[in-house]
């Protein structure tokens, strides 16, 4: 196929791109934390000009299939954090040059734990499980009071490798529990509170050590008055033996505090299926709940049999019960398909990056959506380009008809910018998701 400057190659990018990730995020002042946008570049009143930035403008079809994604380049103002208008290219504007790299929807981890991490520190491999879950609580009580000690220095240096990977926002569980009491929480609020000028973060309450077996309920109540997002929980059945009593008071204490709900799911057998089905019932016993509740790792989906898979994604997407998870997770893989196929969000994050659960983690969620298209033979241009909304949190630039639907003026300038070049011939552009390694040139 020949490709023109306009059009898009998703194999040549697997051989030549190079990830270059300069975000804006929701915070207007978010610019200084880019060298493309210093103090120089930025005017007092938040304003910024930018030209010579590619975008997304549509498919190109061969006999119906899309074959290709159609770029141009355009002249992009923003405002206090905005974007205010979008024109054709104006090359000899004085405005930042954003040298025909590709803006997309900044990236987000909506699965990480931030307040809990050995990044930045001495290097330490994971410890010999054993025990289980209840095990890693009793190792974990052990640890928590000496990693405390810098968990916010170690916090803000694993926010500058998600920034460094294009990353802006996350969704961070953060301990509570007698050993950690609300500390774990404070110091990471003062990592976030540090980084605020180029990075958001919304928090779950996490009863790590269980809501019942370490009696963790008094920290979860004062934490719901605090400013987090999600009240959280883990294997209900396993660590606290009670199903309903756990998910029951999760429900009421969401309720009571206008809060989500992200409940950690490892059990994969009888008893992680009773749990998201008890958990649909009461989310759809409280229809407020609905698009507010999530279900993390969930792996007792990929053990179910195809029948009841496509059952149990059908309620999850009634119920508008989302699932976040890192992919893989080890020997299992989410039926991310047929979870699509209903309507299920889905969400991922790298979870660990280097801790006592996990030393694999790498900061890219685009490297998630990587393994996403390879693991289901995502290999079509309009399936890899679907592929990248798992790193953008369901953000995507086309429709699926290659309408362009982002950016518009209006939206928050909450974006990374991608050095897609490929040769003097081509240009390629990063939502070629099976390319998309995770090493790479940043501007971070």
């Amino acid at each position: 196929m020949k490709i023109s400057d306009n059009s898009i190659s998703r194999k040549d990018f697997i051989k030549n791109s190079a990830l270059a990730a300069a975000g804006l995020t929701l915070i207007p002042n978010i610019m200084a934390a880019s060298p493309f946008f210093d103090d120089q570049n930025v005017s007092g009143k938040g304003k910024l000009s930018l030209k010579n930035v590619r975008l997304e403008t549509g498919f190109e079809y061969e006999e119906g299939e899309v074959v290709s994604t159609k770029t141009d380049l355009f002249y992009i103002e923003i405002e206090n954090g905005k974007i205010k208008n979008i024109a054709p290219n104006q090359p000899n504007a004085k405005a930042v040059d954003a040298k025909e790299m590709l803006m997309l929807p900044a990236f987000k981890d909506m699965h990480i734990h931030l307040d809990k991490t050995f990044y930045g520190n001495k290097w330490q491999a994971v410890r010999k499980r054993t025990g289980g879950v209840k095990g890693m609580i009793a190792l974990e009580q052990k640890m928590l009071p000496e990693m405390l000690k810098n968990s916010t220095f170690k916090a803000e240096k694993m926010i500058e490798l998600l920034q460094s990977k294009g990353t802006s926002f996350a969704r961070s569980h953060v301990n509570i529990e007698p050993t950690s009491k609300l500390d774990s929480l404070k110091n990471l609020q003062k990592a976030l509170e540090n980084k605020k000028k180029g990075f958001g973060a919304e928090l779950v309450a996490f009863p790590q050590h269980g809501v019942f077996y370490t009696d963790s309920v008094p920290y979860l109540k004062e934490a719901a008055r605090m400013d987090i997002d999600f009240i959280g929980g883990v294997d209900p059945f396993t660590i606290d033996g009670a199903i309903e009593k756990t998910i029951d008071f999760t429900v009421q204490l969401a309720l009571d505090h206008k809060k989500g709900i992200d409940i950690h799911l490892h059990e994969s057998g009888e008893s992680g299926l009773n749990t998201v089905e008890y958990l649909i019932k009461k989310v759809n016993e409280n229809p407020s709940l609905k698009g507010k509740t999530y279900l993390s790792h969930c792996f007792v989906l990929a053990k179910l049999d195809k029948v009841k898979q496509e059952e149990t994604a059908e309620k999850l997407g009634g119920a508008q019960i989302g699932i976040v998870s890192t992919i893989p997770f080890g020997s299992l893989v989410m039926p991310i398909p047929t979870l699509y196929k209903h309507n299920v969000t889905v969400l991922t994050g790298n979870d660990s990056i280097v801790d006592h659960w996990n030393t694999f983690g790498t900061g890219s969620v685009l490297q998630k959506a990587n393994l996403m298209a390879q693991l289901y033979g995502y290999s079509t241009e309009f399936l890899l380009s679907r592929s990248l909304k798992l790193a953008t949190a369901n953000v995507l630039p086309l429709d699926d008809k290659g309408i362009q639907q982002w950016p518009k003026a209006g939206d928050q300038a909450d974006f990374v910018l991608i050095n897609a070049s490929c040769s003097a011939e081509a240009v390629s552009r990063i939502s070629e998701v099976k390319s998309l390694v995770h090493q790479g040139n940043t501007v971070y």
